[in-house]
């Protein structure tokens, strides 16, 4: 078996064990929907912190932590959880400033302030919106169900329509093989999935949740997946990490979930009320 083929198998092995006991604790909702969610954001933001630090300083551990409290914050106060969320970050960027205030280096404190910060936002935000989603009292489970689909409806899309039709690169200074059929099957996933939940599991989607997630989603998903992509790009790292065998690291498999979650959490809460 050559190397390419025992990856795809530690792939697979690697899906059938993880995914399932994933499912199974996003159906249990409550603590244990919040711990899981809490593991990967601070899982989340400690790979970015290695991608553009290499290393985790302790206030990188300290940013992980608030990180994996972030998605506890919907159990505790559910209508108050984007205020005290406000107020988390802004006491971690009084903190990152004051322990490069003192810790140093000096010359590029700005810099690595910067990053503790951006790193925190880009783990936690998306994942503290998915556990808000699940704990919502009417069909939070639904609600997350539907922030999956749209993503991994895209990504399964968007390899075949691109490995089968790919012709036109869509942005190859970031990520070579991506092109413009892909993107758009990937959309026809997204919104096709949709459907498909509303259908078989989740008659609660509107026609209008389908088509206006699933278009959204088709969008933002691939947008969080060159960012992911640009990231790597920028530090010259190939996988944000391996604590995910054969698929990398947690950010190289949730990076299009991180902006396709808070786009669903918006709609449910400010904008489906509008529609008809």
């Amino acid at each position: 078996m050559n190397d390419k083929n025992r990856n795809l198998v530690v792939r697979i092995v690697t899906a059938l064990t993880l995914l399932p006991l994933v499912v199974l604790l996003l159906f249990l909702g409550g603590v244990w929907s919040a711990g899981l969610l809490g593991l990967a954001a601070a899982a989340c933001v400690g790979e970015y912190y290695l991608i553009v630090q290499k290393r985790l300083t302790a206030a990188a551990w300290v940013g992980m932590a608030f990180a994996a409290v972030m998605p506890f914050l919907p159990l505790k106060d559910a209508a108050r959880t984007g205020e005290t969320a406000f107020w988390l970050t802004v006491v971690f960027a009084f903190f990152a400033w004051i322990y490069h205030l003192f810790k140093g280096p000096l010359a590029e404190a700005p810099t690595r302030t910067a990053h503790l910060v951006n790193g925190f936002l880009y783990g936690a935000v998306g994942l503290t919106a998915l556990s808000a989603l699940r704990l919502l009292p009417d069909h939070g489970l639904a609600w997350v169900i539907c922030a999956l689909t749209i993503t991994w409806a895209n990504d399964t899309a968007a390899y075949f329509f691109g490995r089968f039709l790919g012709r036109h690169k869509l942005y190859p200074e970031v990520s070579p093989n991506k092109t413009w059929e892909g993107f758009y099957g990937g959309m026809l996933g997204s919104v096709g999935g949709m459907f498909i939940a509303r259908a078989f599991f989740f008659p609660v989607f509107t026609v209008w949740d389908c088509v206006l997630l699933g278009i959204a989603g088709g969008i933002l998903g691939p947008v969080g997946d060159l960012c992911e992509s640009m990231l790597k790009r920028a530090y010259g790292v190939k996988d944000s990490g391996v604590l995910i065998p054969g698929h990398g690291g947690v950010l190289d498999r949730i990076d299009a979930l991180l902006f396709n979650a808070p786009l669903v959490f918006v709609y449910v809460q400010f904008v489906r009320g509008w529609l008809p």
